[in-house]
């Protein structure tokens, strides 16, 4: 039986695209004239609080979302119901098309980290769109492709990089939207993840997540505090990224 999303807090049309303004990087933005019109017609932009779900994994997919602000998480469920992070998706984004190309139900639940804002477009408008453009189905292989070389790179990660060094490579990429430099000089990262969520996105068990957080402790690197990690000096957990459990 297919869930329902929670109601997002708000709903409404957005009057221009902000993927297609100006944003190099987006699979719309060779978009203009009618084609843009068509899209920024079609899409709704709908507010998300933390812990909303966008879409669920199984569910028929309608058509294809995009994160306009805020971090998603994207997760998938095990043969046994548990639910774990594979992904973060942040601003400029896309969701779902991997399943709208596919015509397959949504792979994955995604699910608002903080508050984000994402615009929806159903499958009539992207096929119109597709056929009116074919320069759009090309930018959507071209994302395909970077995302089965990222998976790689995960992968390989996770078979040559310890534990600490993973940790500390997620703690780099989440200090750019996550964290903030306080007055003393220290990074403060505000996480927007569990420890079961961080265990999760490293392919590792809580517990050995456990052991590398003491041991970046231990060394200086950073203390955790909850969510919050605070790094007093941004090489040494750089430094970290080459040394060994």
């Amino acid at each position: 039986m297919q869930r329902s999303a929670l109601s997002p807090l708000h709903a409404g049309r957005s009057s221009s695209c902000f993927a297609c303004a100006g944003r190099g990087d987006s699979e719309w933005c060779s978009l203009e004239g009618n084609d843009l019109n068509l899209l920024n017609q079609a899409k709704v932009a709908n507010t998300y609080l933390p812990g909303q779900t966008i879409f669920y994994q199984g569910n028929a997919c309608l058509g294809i979302f995009c994160v306009e602000s805020g971090t998603v998480a994207i997760r998938k469920n095990d043969q046994n119901g548990n639910s774990v992070i594979v992904r973060l998706a942040h601003r400029g984004d896309t969701l779902g098309y991997r399943s709208y190309f596919a015509g397959q139900p949504y792979q994955a639940n995604a699910e608002a980290l903080v508050s984000a804002r994402v615009c929806f477009v159903d499958k009539a408008a992207v096929r119109r769109l597709l056929e009116h453009n074919p320069s759009v189905g090309l930018a959507f292989l071209r994302k395909m492709a970077h995302n089965l070389e990222d998976a790689e790179q995960e992968r390989l990660m996770a078979a040559t990089l310890p534990v600490r060094a993973r940790l500390a490579h997620l703690l780099l990429v989440m200090k750019d939207r996550f964290g903030k430099v306080e007055d003393n000089g220290d990074l403060t990262i505000d996480l927007p993840l569990s420890r079961q969520d961080i265990a999760a996105m490293l392919g590792a068990r809580p517990e050995t997540v456990a052991r590398a957080v003491r041991s970046l402790e231990d060394s200086g690197t950073a203390k955790f505090k909850g969510r919050l990690v605070s790094v007093p000096d941004l090489d040494a957990l750089m430094d970290a990224l080459e040394l060994s459990d």
